[in-house]
């Protein structure tokens, strides 16, 4: 069985009692989306889940090193390391909702592989050479004790899988859910390595009802399906899924990302939401996650709502996946 973590929004007061029901539904891990503008402070809110859980990794879903520079990331997810006693993942990105909230673009690969290389070196505790040859380094990470925190990189094109694939300690693929494009990205990343962990996000919603759990996941899906538009060869994805993507990309509104509610997001026609994503009864979500894990991946990253879920509704959903389908795929191995 594939780790299966959990992916969710920093909302206020919500965190640390969702991170103690993740932990006690059986998930691994808890991961939070960083972006300042839509969300609250992602380190206060895991640091609140790490004293509210014993067991469960926690990390960003993902950070970028732009808006935080890598040193500071470092520093936050080594002191999570710390307190948590060694449950902290580092979920690194090239950024998308953070950088274009304040005017920004997402780091080009070379850049992004630069700063995942000094990442590594801040996290080790060992001397980063910085773009303009300031050498820096974090003395107490390395006097701590604690364990090196784990970077996982979220990858979509092949320059990113293949720079992860030389640098980062895992890669989660963020391709949705038809096994034609993931067994493509598994490939690419191992033909630069053999060895690094792979996984992948997915957009997830558990209901008997599929219309209703598709709009569950509907503003999720419309996120992470646009960055198959950006730089990202059609290998793998079925020709309704790159016409899907590309109308997805011309529509898009940065003031309504992430949610269900937007116009590109309800434009989504329902085959195409079925494809990318992987929603509706267990039994159905079960089998096809099962699939997908085996094309050689050790960990399914869930994502089961929108921004704008109603937080019961995505309790509702959490709440059958931990009951049904955790347990399916458990016995599949």
């Amino acid at each position: 069985m594939p780790e299966i973590w959990l992916h969710a929004f920093a909302f206020p007061h919500r965190v640390a009692e969702l991170a103690r029901q993740a932990e006690a539904w059986g998930f691994t891990g808890l991961l939070l989306a960083d972006s300042q503008n839509l969300t609250a402070d992602i380190w206060v809110e895991l640091a609140l889940a790490a004293a509210a859980t014993e067991r469960l990794r926690l990390g960003p879903g993902v950070t970028n090193p732009l808006t935080r520079h890598p040193a500071v990331t470092a520093a936050a997810a080594a002191t999570l390391q710390a307190e948590s006693g060694g449950r902290a993942v580092l979920g690194l990105g090239r950024g998308d909702s953070a950088l274009s909230a304040i005017g920004m673009r997402p780091l080009g690969a070379r850049a992004f592989e630069t700063a995942l290389e000094g990442m590594q070196g801040f996290l080790a505790g060992e001397e980063v050479v910085l773009p303009d040859g300031t050498r820096s380094r974090i003395a107490w990470i390395a006097a701590s004790g604690a364990a090196k925190v784990p970077v996982h990189v979220a990858a979509t094109g092949p320059r990113v899988i293949a720079a992860a694939a030389r640098h980062a300690d895992a890669i989660d693929f963020t391709v949705g859910a038809e096994p034609e494009r993931l067994e493509w990205a598994v490939t690419t990343a191992r033909a630069h390595s053999g060895s690094v962990s792979l996984g992948a996000f997915v957009n997830v919603a558990v209901d008997p009802d599929p219309a209703a759990a598709r709009d569950l996941v509907r503003g999720s899906t419309s996120t992470l399906a646009r960055f198959g538009a950006h730089g990202s060869p059609p290998d793998g994805l079925s020709p309704e899924t790159r016409a899907g993507i590309a109308r997805l990309a011309a529509d898009y509104d940065a003031a309504h990302h992430g949610e269900a509610a937007g116009a590109a997001a309800q434009r989504m026609d329902d085959a195409f939401v079925d494809r990318f994503a992987v929603c509706g009864p267990a039994d159905a979500v079960a089998e096809r996650l099962a699939g997908l894990a085996a094309l050689g991946l050790s960990r399914i990253v869930v994502v089961p709502c929108s921004l704008d879920t109603d937080p019961a509704a995505m309790q509702a959903s959490n709440a059958r996946f931990a009951a049904e389908v955790l347990p399916e795929l458990a016995a599949v191995g």
